[in-house]
C-alpha cells in the first residue's frame, strides 16, 4: 500500500508577514501629510474586516488640520487641569491586573518612559509624556473611532477589533504606521462635544497614522511575545 505524501506546510506571503510583524505602535511622527485619498483607500480595504452577520458597526471620524489641532489643544488642557467627570464608559483592565499580565504591562511601561527620557518617580515628566497622546504623538493624521450605544455588546466589539486590525496591517503595507490609543476613552464628553458626535455613540479608541519618526529613540521599542508554547495547546 502507497501512503498518501503530506502536503506541504502552506507558506505566508511574504509581503503580509511583514506587514504583520513589523507593525507596532509609534509614538512619534514625521509631519510629513498623508494624502486623503490614501486614507480612504486604506479605510476601504480594512472594511473588510470579519463581521458577524454583516451588521459592520464601525463609525470612524478621521481628523486632520485645524479640527484636530483643535480637539488636541483641548484634550491636553484635560489632561493637566483634572476634572473628576472624566472617566471613561468602560474598564479597559480589570481592577485587580493578575501575573503575569501586571509584569508584562510594568516592564513595557518603564521600558518605554526609559526611553522618552522620563526617570523613574517623575510624575511631572510622565504625566507630560503621556499628553503626547492627545496631540496623536504629531501624527498628520488622526481618528476616532466610534460604536453606537445600542450596539456595544461583546460580539460587536470583536468585530471592531478586527477592523482596527485591519487598518493597522493595511497601514504597514502602504509604508506608513499606527498607534491605537484607549487614552481618549477617558475625555469621551470632550471628543463629542469638540466633534459634534451624538451621545448615542460610544467613543471606542482613537489612532495615531502617519510616517513614524525613526530616529525617535520611543519608536525603538518593539514588545516582546510570549513563546507559543505558553499560551497555545494542541490537541490531536
Amino acid at each position: 500500500m502507497t501512503l498518501a505524501t503530506p502536503a506541504p506546510a502552506p507558506q505566508l506571503d511574504s509581503a503580509v508577514e511583514e506587514a504583520i510583524v513589523t507593525r507596532h505602535s509609534m509614538r512619534a511622527f514625521l509631519p510629513t501629510p498623508v494624502p486623503r485619498e490614501t486614507v480612504q483607500h486604506l479605510l476601504k480595504v480594512a472594511s473588510r474586516a470579519p463581521s458577524g452577520t454583516n451588521v459592520q458597526p464601525w463609525k470612524i471620524y478621521v481628523l486632520t488640520g485645524e479640527t484636530k489641532t483643535r480637539l488636541s489643544d483641548a484634550l491636553v488642557d484635560a489632561h493637566f487641569n483634572a476634572n473628576a467627570e472624566n472617566q471613561p464608559e468602560h474598564n479597559e483592565f480589570p481592577k485587580v491586573l493578575p501575573e503575569p499580565y501586571k509584569s508584562r504591562q510594568r516592564q513595557l511601561g518603564w521600558e518605554l518612559l526609559g526611553l522618552c527620557g522620563v526617570q523613574k518617580g517623575d510624575r511631572e515628566a510622565g504625566r507630560k509624556q503621556h499628553a503626547r497622546n492627545y496631540q496623536f504623538f504629531d501624527a498628520p493624521v488622526g481618528m476616532i473611532f466610534t460604536l453606537e450605544r445600542a450596539m456595544d455588546v461583546v460580539g460587536i466589539w470583536f468585530d471592531y477589533g478586527m477592523l482596527l486590525q485591519n487598518i493597522m496591517i493595511a497601514a504597514r503595507g502602504m509604508g506608513l504606521h499606527t498607534c491605537p490609543q484607549a487614552a481618549f476613552r477617558k475625555y469621551h464628553r470632550l471628543i463629542r462635544k469638540e466633534l459634534s458626535i451624538s451621545d448615542d455613540e460610544v467613543i471606542v479608541c482613537g489612532m495615531a497614522l502617519g510616517y513614524a519618526d525613526m530616529s525617535a529613540p520611543e519608536n525603538s521599542l518593539v514588545t516582546p511575545r510570549e513563546p507559543l508554547e505558553s499560551y497555545t495547546t494542541f490537541l490531536d
